[in-house]
Protein backbone atom coordinates (compact mmCIF):
# COMPACT_ATOMS: atom_id res chain seq x y z
CA UNK A 1 0.00 0.00 0.00
CA UNK A 2 1.09 3.51 -0.91
CA UNK A 3 2.40 5.72 2.08
CA UNK A 4 -0.38 8.37 2.65
CA UNK A 5 0.44 12.20 3.94
CA UNK A 6 -1.56 12.34 6.71
CA UNK A 7 -2.93 15.44 9.05
CA UNK A 8 -2.68 14.86 12.63
CA UNK A 9 -4.44 17.66 15.29
CA UNK A 10 -2.58 18.37 18.30
CA UNK A 11 -4.05 19.74 21.65
CA UNK A 12 -3.55 20.16 25.34
CA UNK A 13 -4.81 22.25 28.12
CA UNK A 14 -3.62 20.35 31.25
CA UNK A 15 0.14 21.25 32.74
CA UNK A 16 2.66 22.70 30.59
CA UNK A 17 1.02 22.49 27.28
CA UNK A 18 3.57 23.70 24.94
CA UNK A 19 5.49 21.23 26.30
CA UNK A 20 3.18 18.34 25.54
CA UNK A 21 2.89 19.52 22.16
CA UNK A 22 6.42 19.93 21.17
CA UNK A 23 6.82 16.02 22.80
CA UNK A 24 4.32 14.67 20.65
CA UNK A 25 5.95 15.89 17.57
CA UNK A 26 9.26 15.00 18.70
CA UNK A 27 7.71 11.37 19.35
CA UNK A 28 6.51 11.72 15.93
CA UNK A 29 9.81 12.17 14.35
CA UNK A 30 11.36 9.45 16.25
CA UNK A 31 8.98 6.68 15.14
CA UNK A 32 11.20 4.79 12.30
CA UNK A 33 9.54 5.26 8.84
CA UNK A 34 7.83 8.20 9.99
CA UNK A 35 8.57 12.00 8.61
CA UNK A 36 7.08 14.91 9.75
CA UNK A 37 6.89 17.52 6.46
CA UNK A 38 5.14 20.44 8.88
CA UNK A 39 4.13 21.54 11.88
CA UNK A 40 1.99 24.63 12.23
CA UNK A 41 2.20 27.45 14.77
CA UNK A 42 0.00 26.97 17.79
CA UNK A 43 -2.93 28.06 18.64
CA UNK A 44 -4.96 29.18 22.00
CA UNK A 45 -8.42 28.41 21.89
CA UNK A 46 -11.20 28.07 24.18
CA UNK A 47 -12.23 24.49 25.20
CA UNK A 48 -15.00 23.90 22.98
CA UNK A 49 -17.73 21.75 25.05
CA UNK A 50 -16.42 19.65 28.03
CA UNK A 51 -17.16 20.35 31.45
CA UNK A 52 -16.91 24.22 32.49
CA UNK A 53 -14.06 25.36 34.37
CA UNK A 54 -11.25 23.73 32.04
CA UNK A 55 -7.96 25.75 30.91
CA UNK A 56 -7.51 27.05 27.22
CA UNK A 57 -6.10 24.51 25.07
CA UNK A 58 -2.92 24.80 22.76
CA UNK A 59 -3.99 23.53 19.24
CA UNK A 60 -1.86 22.92 15.96
CA UNK A 61 -1.60 20.60 12.92
CA UNK A 62 1.21 18.66 12.12
CA UNK A 63 1.49 16.35 8.65
CA UNK A 64 3.19 13.49 8.38
CA UNK A 65 4.36 10.84 5.65
CA UNK A 66 5.50 7.51 5.72
CA UNK A 67 2.72 5.63 7.89
CA UNK A 68 1.87 2.48 5.50
CA UNK A 69 -2.31 2.10 7.23
CA UNK A 70 -4.33 5.27 9.39
CA UNK A 71 -4.89 1.96 11.31
CA UNK A 72 -1.08 1.82 12.45
CA UNK A 73 -0.64 5.67 12.93
CA UNK A 74 -3.66 6.06 14.87
CA UNK A 75 -2.15 3.03 17.68
CA UNK A 76 1.16 5.32 17.07
CA UNK A 77 -0.67 8.35 18.09
CA UNK A 78 -2.72 6.77 21.24
CA UNK A 79 0.08 5.17 22.25
CA UNK A 80 1.89 9.14 22.38
CA UNK A 81 -0.92 10.27 24.18
CA UNK A 82 -0.36 7.58 26.86
CA UNK A 83 3.01 8.54 27.13
CA UNK A 84 2.03 11.70 27.83
CA UNK A 85 -0.29 11.00 30.66
CA UNK A 86 -3.47 11.29 28.59
CA UNK A 87 -6.44 9.72 30.79
CA UNK A 88 -9.78 9.42 29.21
CA UNK A 89 -12.24 10.44 31.81
CA UNK A 90 -14.76 12.11 30.25
CA UNK A 91 -15.62 12.95 26.92
CA UNK A 92 -14.44 16.16 25.83
CA UNK A 93 -12.57 17.03 29.22
CA UNK A 94 -9.71 18.26 30.01
CA UNK A 95 -6.29 16.40 28.68
CA UNK A 96 -2.75 16.32 28.91
CA UNK A 97 -2.72 15.60 25.09
CA UNK A 98 -5.06 15.11 22.80
CA UNK A 99 -3.88 13.61 18.82
CA UNK A 100 -6.32 12.99 16.15
CA UNK A 101 -6.25 12.19 12.73
CA UNK A 102 -7.46 14.42 10.69
CA UNK A 103 -7.00 13.13 7.06
CA UNK A 104 -4.40 10.41 5.89
CA UNK A 105 -4.48 11.17 1.94
CA UNK A 106 -7.70 10.84 0.57
CA UNK A 107 -9.39 7.95 2.74
CA UNK A 108 -12.48 7.69 3.66
CA UNK A 109 -12.43 5.27 6.61
CA UNK A 110 -15.49 4.50 9.19
CA UNK A 111 -14.33 1.42 11.35
CA UNK A 112 -15.11 1.11 15.00
CA UNK A 113 -12.16 3.75 16.80
CA UNK A 114 -11.33 5.14 13.65
CA UNK A 115 -12.92 8.02 11.66
CA UNK A 116 -11.16 9.42 8.86
CA UNK A 117 -11.39 12.36 7.76
CA UNK A 118 -12.19 13.53 11.50
CA UNK A 119 -15.98 13.69 11.15
CA UNK A 120 -16.20 17.17 12.87
CA UNK A 121 -12.67 18.77 11.13
CA UNK A 122 -14.58 20.85 9.01
CA UNK A 123 -16.26 22.79 11.86
CA UNK A 124 -13.52 23.40 13.93
CA UNK A 125 -11.76 26.64 13.66
CA UNK A 126 -9.09 25.38 16.00
CA UNK A 127 -8.24 22.48 13.49
CA UNK A 128 -9.04 23.71 10.29
CA UNK A 129 -7.19 27.26 10.45
CA UNK A 130 -4.05 25.31 11.15
CA UNK A 131 -4.05 23.10 8.76
CA UNK A 132 -5.29 25.56 6.06
CA UNK A 133 -1.62 27.33 7.19
CA UNK A 134 0.14 24.40 6.74
CA UNK A 135 -1.60 22.62 3.45
CA UNK A 136 -3.53 24.97 2.11
CA UNK A 137 -4.55 22.29 -0.40
CA UNK A 138 -5.39 19.51 1.63
CA UNK A 139 -9.01 18.20 0.22
CA UNK A 140 -11.55 17.18 2.61
CA UNK A 141 -12.12 13.26 0.72
CA UNK A 142 -16.09 13.83 1.48
CA UNK A 143 -16.64 17.47 1.07
CA UNK A 144 -14.29 17.72 -2.34
CA UNK A 145 -13.29 21.34 -0.48
CA UNK A 146 -9.73 22.32 -0.15
CA UNK A 147 -8.35 23.16 3.56
CA UNK A 148 -8.46 27.00 2.51
CA UNK A 149 -11.93 26.26 1.51
CA UNK A 150 -13.53 25.17 4.32
CA UNK A 151 -11.62 27.98 6.28
CA UNK A 152 -12.86 30.77 4.28
CA UNK A 153 -16.29 29.60 4.90
CA UNK A 154 -15.76 28.84 8.69
CA UNK A 155 -14.90 32.34 8.97
CA UNK A 156 -17.61 33.43 6.74
CA UNK A 157 -20.46 31.70 8.88
CA UNK A 158 -18.64 32.82 12.03
CA UNK A 159 -18.78 36.92 11.15
CA UNK A 160 -22.60 35.86 9.94
CA UNK A 161 -23.16 34.47 13.37
CA UNK A 162 -21.27 36.99 14.95
CA UNK A 163 -23.02 39.65 13.33
CA UNK A 164 -26.46 38.50 13.61
CA UNK A 165 -26.20 38.74 17.43
CA UNK A 166 -24.26 42.02 17.39
CA UNK A 167 -27.63 43.24 15.47
CA UNK A 168 -29.98 42.01 17.67
CA UNK A 169 -27.83 43.04 20.89
CA UNK A 170 -26.86 39.91 22.44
Amino acid sequence: MAKQTAYIGMGSNVGEREAHLRAAVEALRNTIGLRVLAVSRFYETAPLGGPPGQGDYLNAVCAVAGARTARELLKRLLAIEAGRGRARRERWGPRTLDLDLLLFGDAVIDEPGLNVPHPRLHERAFVIEPLAAIAPDARHPLLSKTASELWEELRETSAQIQGAAEGTGK
